[in-house]
């Protein structure tokens, strides 16, 4: 049985937890400054708490140290200074970062470490980067490359057509923050919230534009190899429209906390919501110019014997399936290890990586 320490008793932080303690091969510490947080944590005999400030290194050295690794489940500004320790205790190191600055100092630190560094572990950036790798394989040449994620209400029943699922602190940032992408074979910045397109999937009408991290590495993996390739935010449409109108006409990109407690206060969080995932490439291969998609929706249902949400579901999945196969040695045990090494093939066959395929939405318990 593995010791993993998890940072953040958020419903993602409390879903990777009890992902984990199911399978009956970890015990999980969960962490947070916050007592109230840590006592919303259901119950479970493989799951305990602890109540540590991130800014005190030498109570959270002393939490880290001996375990297996500690995975970040806390906001991104907050998710440096774990990895700063994860590499002072030679410990493995897993995030759910969408923030670029972030990752590029958790890549700076995995330089030397004892450890494995392994940001964006997430479903956008995370599972995306996997899927479009996977397709990109498949093409003797690659023309373009497009990654399309979205986490929705299933009644959405407002202006907005939107409800709150995760970090609102993660979503301002998504649509604030500057966008990578590759345009004519070079990478570039692109602003957030521009680019808008729509199409349809399943008889239901989405918009898409531009938002910020969600390609992870995979700009740097693929640059020079692919003429066009971009990563976008799925929403119903109407969305971008009005939170343009609170960012650019409002000004609210400025006042970051005004925009977040009018989001927290007018926008309900849901339970019923879908994760979708759409991804489309195109290249040639064997002399034509082809086209493979990968599309996907992930709704809310029941995983290790709790209720969650798409959004729950999803993340938490795709940072246990990387820890999973850190675990069995099928990736690096060492440095900087980025989401497009991880095998689609064998990340869908893993215990948790299931969860994408909505027929088996459950994990298996310990062989």
């Amino acid at each position: 049985m593995k010791d993993i320490v998890v940072i953040g008793a958020g419903k993602i932080g409390g879903a990777i937890a009890h992902m984990l303690a199911a399978t009956g091969d970890y015990r999980v510490t969960v962490a947070d400054r916050s007592r109230e947080q840590l006592d919303a944590i259901a119950p479970h005999e493989a799951v305990s708490t602890a109540a540590v400030d991130i800014s005190d290194s030498a109570a959270l050295d002393a939490l880290l140290s001996g375990k297996f690794a500690v995975l970040s489940a806390a906001p991104f500004h907050l998710t440096g200074a774990i990895a700063e320790a994860a590499a002072r205790t030679g410990i493995h190191y897993l995030d759910l970062t969408e923030d670029v600055a972030t990752t590029r100092k958790v890549e700076a630190l995995a330089e030397g470490a004892k450890g494995a560094f392994i940001p964006q572990c997430g479903l956008a950036p995370g599972f995306i980067s996997i899927v479009a790798h996977d397709l990109a394989t498949g093409f003797d040449t690659l023309d373009s490359v497009r990654m399309r994620v979205g986490a929705l209400p299933q009644y959405p029943s407002n202006a907005l057509n939107y409800n709150l699922t995760w970090s609102t602190d993660g979503l301002i940032n998504e649509y604030i923050e500057p966008c990578e992408a590759i345009v004519e074979g070079k990478l570039v910045t692109v602003p957030a919230m521009e680019e808008r397109e729509e199409f349809s999937l399943d008889g239901v009408t989405y918009e898409a534009f531009n938002t910020s991290g969600g390609l992870g590495t995979l700009c740097k993996t693929l640059e020079g190899r692919v003429r066009t390739m971009n990563y976008r935010t799925i929403r119903y449409p109407g969305h971008q429209a009005i939170v343009k109108a609170l960012l650019n006409d409002l000004n609210l990109k400025n006042r970051r906390d005004v925009l977040k407690d009018l989001f927290e206060n007018a926008l309900p969080a849901t339970m019923q919501d879908v994760v979708v995932v759409f991804v489309t490439v195109c290249g040639t291969r064997e002399g034509r110019f082809m086209q493979d998609t990968y599309a996907n929706k992930v709704y809310a249902g029941v995983v290790a014997g709790r209720k969650m949400s798409a959004i729950q579901i999803t993340t938490a999945a795709g940072i246990c399936t990387v820890l999973d196969m850190l675990a069995n040695g099928e990736l690096p045990q060492q440095g900087f290890v980025r989401q497009e090494e991880v095998s689609l093939e064998r990340f869908l066959a893993n215990r948790f990586g299931r969860v994408y395929d909505p027929e088996t939405l459950r994990l298996p318990k310990a062989s």
